[in-house]
Formats: C-alpha cells, sequence, structure tokens
C-alpha cells in the first residue's frame, strides 16, 4: 500500500506553496481524514493548501507525473465520503484544500454576479451580496463551514432551490485547474452565452472527479424587502402537497421555501438541541415550514402570509400554524429545521436516504418506503424531513430502541437498495443533493447503466485519463 511521498517531491510541493499552505504533521492531518458522520476514515500523508490557481496547477502537473491521487476537500461537510481519501490504496492520495483561495475577486451589482474563488465560505460569500444590497440565495445548514468549491463541485441544493434553483442555476462561469494543469478559464458573467458547449456543466455536481475549481461567477439577486416565515400542521404528506400546489398558486415567485417535516424528526431536535422548542401547544403528526420574500415591506408579506393561512385553515388543509413575528421568532423556526441531521446524529445510529421524486409522488414514496422499513426492521424510527417543494426528502433512519447500533448499520445496503428502488420507480433519483461519493457508486452502477453512465465514462477518461482526481469517487476505479 502506497502511502508516503518522496522527499524530493515533498520538496517539490513546498517550494510551490511555501510553510503555510503545506500540512504534514498527522495530529494536523487527522481532522480532515474524516467524514462529519463518521462513515470514513482515510489516509494522506500530507494536505496541500495553494493559494493560486497557478500554484493549484503546478501541483497537478506534479501529482500526474508521480500518479499521486488528488482528494478536492472544501469544507468537509460532504456526507457520502466524496471528499475523503481512501484507507487503503495502491497509490498515495493527498488532499488539496482549497482554504487559502477564499478572496472574493469581484461583485458586479448592476450586473448582478459575484466572483469568488472556492475557499470562500458560503456565509461570507452571503455577507458580501449583503453589503452590496444583494442576494446570494443557496443556504445550507453547513453555510457557516462549507466552502463554495465544494457546493459547486457537488451541486449544492438547501431550502431556497423552489426558487433560486440548486447550485447548477447559480453558476454563470467557472476557472478549473485540469487534471494535466492547464486551466479552463471559463469565468464568464453571461446569460447568454451558445459558443459551442456549455463546459463548466461538467464540472458542477463532478465531486472533483474531472478536475480542481478554483472560481467561480455566480447570479445575484435583489434582496427581499420583506419575508414572512410560517410553521404549519397538516394531517399527511398528501396534505402537505396540496398545500404546496395552493401555496404556489397564491403566492407565485414570492415563495422561496416549503419545507416537510415530520413529527419524529421535531422530536428529536426537542430532545437533543438545547434551546428548542415547540411552536405548538399539542403535537401534530407532519409539518411544513414555509417561507416567501417579498419587494415589499414585512407588513405586506405577513398580511400575505396571514391570508394564505387564514383561506387553507378554512379549508381544512391546514390544521393549525404559527406566523413569525419578528426575526427572532423566524430564526427559531428555521433553527428547529436545520438543528434535525445533528439532534439525529446525537438520538444515535442512522441510515440516511436522500432521495427525489415528482412533488406529486412524495406522498407515494413515503407510505411505501415506510411500510417496506418497518416491516424489514420493527421499531425502526423514521425521520423523514426535506424539501417537498423540489422533491427532494431526507428518508432518514434511526435504530430501534432495543436493536444495537452495529447490527443497525450493518443493514444500511440492504435497506437503501429497496428505498432507492422505490424512489427510482416513482421516477425519482436515488440521489438529490448530496452526491454519490464512495457511498452511492455502486448505486449508480445499478440505477444509472448503460448509456447514461457509458457517457460518464467517457468524459472522465477523456479529461482524467490516469484517473487521479479524487480517484475510486462517483464512478469507482482506484
Amino acid at each position: 500500500m502506497a502511502m508516503e511521498l518522496e522527499k524530493s517531491v515533498l520538496d517539490q510541493f513546498s517550494k510551490i506553496v511555501g510553510s503555510s499552505g503545506l500540512v504534514t504533521r498527522s495530529e494536523d492531518i487527522a481532522p480532515s481524514l474524516i467524514e462529519w458522520r463518521g462513515l470514513y476514515e482515510g489516509r494522506a500523508p500530507v494536505i496541500i493548501a495553494p493559494a493560486t490557481t497557478a500554484q493549484t496547477a503546478a501541483i497537478l502537473r506534479i501529482c500526474r507525473s508521480q500518479n499521486i491521487g488528488v482528494v478536492p476537500q472544501g469544507g468537509n461537510t460532504g456526507l457520502v465520503g466524496g471528499a475523503i481519501p481512501h484507507s487503503t490504496s495502491q497509490r498515495t492520495e493527498i488532499i488539496i484544500s482549497a482554504r487559502r483561495m477564499n478572496a472574493i475577486r469581484d461583485l458586479d451589482s448592476d450586473n448582478y454576479t459575484i466572483t469568488a474563488e472556492a475557499g470562500c465560505i458560503l456565509a461570507d460569500l452571503q455577507a458580501a451580496a449583503e453589503n452590496a444590497n444583494r442576494l446570494f440565495p443557496l443556504s445550507l445548514s453547513a453555510e457557516g463551514t462549507c466552502q463554495l468549491g465544494g457546493n459547486i463541485s457537488s451541486n449544492a441544493g438547501g431550502t431556497n432551490v423552489l426558487r433560486y434553483g440548486n447550485t447548477r442555476d447559480l453558476v454563470l462561469g467557472l476557472e478549473v485547474v485540469l487534471p494535466d494543469g492547464r486551466v479552463f478559464e471559463g469565468l464568464r458573467g453571461l446569460r447568454k452565452d451558445n459558443a459551442g458547449y456549455d463546459l463548466k456543466q461538467l464540472f458542477i455536481g463532478a465531486e472533483g472527479t474531472l478536475g480542481f475549481v478554483t472560481a467561480a461567477v455566480c447570479k445575484l439577486f435583489s434582496r427581499p424587502k420583506g419575508l414572512a416565515t410560517a410553521l404549519v400542521a397538516v394531517t399527511d404528506p398528501n396534505a402537505a402537497i396540496a398545500l404546496h400546489s395552493q401555496s404556489r398558486s397564491a403566492l407565485g415567485e414570492q415563495l422561496v421555501a416549503f419545507e416537510l417535516i415530520n413529527r419524529l424528526a421535531m422530536d428529536m431536535v426537542l430532545e437533543n438541541i438545547p434551546g428548542t422548542r415547540d411552536p405548538f401547544e399539542q403535537p401534530h403528526s407532519w409539518y411544513v415550514l414555509l417561507e416567501l420574500g417579498s419587494p415589499q415591506p414585512d407588513s405586506v408579506a405577513d398580511q400575505l402570509m396571514e391570508k394564505f393561512l387564514s383561506d387553507n385553515m378554512e379549508s381544512g388543509l391546514i390544521r393549525n400554524g404559527v406566523l413569525a413575528q419578528s426575526s427572532m421568532q423566524r430564526d427559531a423556526l428555521w433553527r428547529i429545521r436545520h438543528s434535525i441531521s445533528e439532534a439525529q446524529k446525537k438520538a444515535g445510529a442512522g441510515i440516511k436516504h436522500d432521495i427525489a421524486v415528482p412533488v406529486s409522488r412524495i406522498g407515494d414514496f413515503l407510505s411505501r418506503a415506510e411500510t417496506f422499513v418497518s416491516g424489514r426492521i420493527p421499531g425502526v424510527l423514521v425521520v423523514a424531513f426535506g424539501h417537498l417543494g423540489d422533491g427532494n426528502i431526507h428518508f432518514n433512519l434511526n435504530q430501534p430502541a432495543r436493536m444495537e447500533a452495529d447490527a443497525f448499520r450493518a443493514l444500511w445496503s440492504e435497506v437503501s437498495r429497496d428505498v432507492h428502488s422505490i424512489a427510482v420507480d416513482l421516477g425519482g433519483s436515488f440521489s438529490a443533493e448530496h452526491g454519490v461519493g464512495t457511498l452511492k457508486r455502486d448505486e449508480l452502477v445499478r440505477l444509472r447503466g448503460g448509456v447514461e453512465l457509458e457517457l460518464m465514462r467517457a468524459v472522465k477518461n477523456t479529461l482524467d485519463p490516469d484517473g487521479i482526481m479524487n480517484p475510486g469517487k462517483l464512478l469507482g476505479g482506484s
């Protein structure tokens, strides 16, 4: 098993990035070798953090000449093992971090674009846009840690996809260092450009397997002047689907988010996240968190939301509801939603699924999937939540009270095959926003084979014939 780097190669890296860009002490490398959920832990002799695109290009040229595997890593907030090197490999693998490439190169408020480097923390990007009275709408629970390059490489979604789209919809141009050290210079802030293939789309969602993203031009939007946020109780997912249709008709483009939460998810947050409280006096089976952003002030947005809630309470779609009366209350409602993954982690061993189906089939999926897992694992705890507005549901499972964690986790692959098959059978996908990484690469072969997989492999072989970029991830291989 290859692990060490020859001193001459390490010296070349050091000459390129300097001592501040090279991490060689094992105790300093260790935090970057384990995934947030603890499912994957790898090995790497060094972390290299270039400060410029030119430095990145020089590093990749060396890696290709020495057959060194390159694992791109941003904030290491991924959930499928896509940014973790292998623990065993026939080739040495190093981590290349974008953390030092964190400059905002340009903000063109009239063009509604921001040009930023891959190491920019998402929350810092949001703040820069806000300072220019603009909005960068990508929003995730990990936004204080995750980086733009990782968001692009995983095509991150989040809570605002309903209104603004995935990361793929927010990127206008990219700068990418290819595996051979050449640089794809595509930093164009154009909404219209039909000069050939849209090459940037190859790298968005490619999980670092085709090149190292160093910078991007992203869309900005007008900031809403008014926000209205409500948490409502509904009887079941089908009622939530009907409410979603009503909200699209009544609120139109002002509807920003429409999130589904089941009661068990709520209970786990209340039990495991200090400072949270139930907004309702009585528990309900299902909840919807919805938000609208208006060009009018908060008072107008609140009036619009109040009317919508009132109309749908009269019709019976909404059983109960609370409308945030302040930014503090709004943050409290969103904290419940954003804390579910952390709460589930604290509650015990979990098996997680990140699926997408057409919005109209969400009720069918939840019914079929819960029936299956309850029959396969008696007493299993189903934690279902996610972005109903774009069809992305996190169908997560926690261990039954009388089952050991290791025995429960051992069922992951078997259970997930059937859950994923249910989603695909309903016209959906087994991977909505987390990516494929290591966790789901066999499922990609099983569920996306044939011509589609052949085309993916053809692109990989063309751009990275030596297979040095994030080896073993997404498409497999070594």
